[in-house]
């Protein structure tokens, strides 16, 4: 790849990357902005992941919306700016910033004790029971600022975000995790559309790796037949142009026989079978 790239640009004389200098830091060339942008991005997708794989909801399946409680405008300009980055990681329809959880979500707050013991250990019984106080606009405060400020026994103790640990109660019909002093609430009720969508996506799976496996060419066109079966015949039919736009396949049957010497049994969910037949046109 080194040599690749630089047979074209010609910025280094080495012959080989194990021969070449590291190159200098430009500080100027650092976008902090961006960094924090990303570093969301990757906290929040995370997240959704783990959280669809608490719930083994595969990835292929599409889900609607994920909600982030919004810890101040800033922090809500930087998610819209890689919004579509973290929808498409994650395989969701939508992002809800929410300006007030009260009533969506229930947070529960205390010490983190490891962080702590080895600053205010002598401290650590008062600083819990002053904790164990804390309401909704606390928590908010703790996430918004990064940490809070505690009076204890007539000595002020300042706290950071690492010195609490805070989770979120899940509600009916949704996952909620928090990370860092950020939240995130996932939509996993999956509905007959987005059910149908997800098999649609799982027949792309399918068709793209048997392509694969005749050799076919990226460019090639192909007409596909399916294996009726009652499970999967609507998701076929109300998706077809998408699974025919990314198998560039012309045309997409669903039929009664297929001869199963030439076509692959592909199990699209868990004791959903079907058969697959793919023919390149010429």
């Amino acid at each position: 790849m080194f040599k690749d790239l630089n047979s074209i640009s010609e910025k280094d004389k080495s012959e080989s990357v194990h021969l070449a200098d590291f190159p200098v830091v430009n500080e100027t060339n650092i976008n902090a902005g961006l960094e924090i942008r990303m570093e969301y991005a990757q906290k929040i997708s995370s997240m959704v992941l783990s959280l669809r794989k608490k719930e083994s909801i595969r990835v292929r399946q599409p889900l609607q919306k994920i909600m982030v409680p919004v810890l101040n405008e800033k922090f809500q300009q930087q998610v819209e700016a890689v919004k579509d980055l973290i929808l498409s990681e994650v395989n969701i329809k939508e992002i809800e910033f929410l300006t007030d959880t009260s009533g969506v979500l229930t947070k529960k707050i205390k010490p983190n004790f490891k962080t702590i013991g080895p600053k205010h250990g002598k401290h650590m019984k008062a600083i819990a029971g002053l904790v164990s106080q804390f309401g909704a606009e606390d928590i908010t405060s703790v996430e918004k600022n990064g940490g809070y400020e505690l009076e204890v026994n007539g000595e002020k103790l300042s706290l950071t975000l690492e010195d609490f640990e805070i989770t979120s109660q899940d509600i009916p019909g949704w996952l909620v995790a928090s990370e860092g002093g950020i939240t995130v609430a996932l939509d996993i009720i999956i509905t007959p559309k987005l059910k149908e969508e997800g098999i649609a996506r799982e027949f792309v799976n399918r068709i793209q790796s048997l392509r694969k496996d005749k050799g076919f060419d990226v460019v090639d066109k192909v007409k596909i037949k399916i294996l009726t079966n009652e499970q999967i015949n609507s998701a076929i039919n109300n998706n077809k142009k998408y699974i025919c736009d990314e198998t560039l396949a012309s045309s997409l049957e669903l039929v009664n026989e297929v001869n199963t010497e030439e076509s692959l049994e592909v199990e699209v969910e868990e004791g959903i079978n079907t058969y697959i037949s793919i023919e390149k046109l010429n």
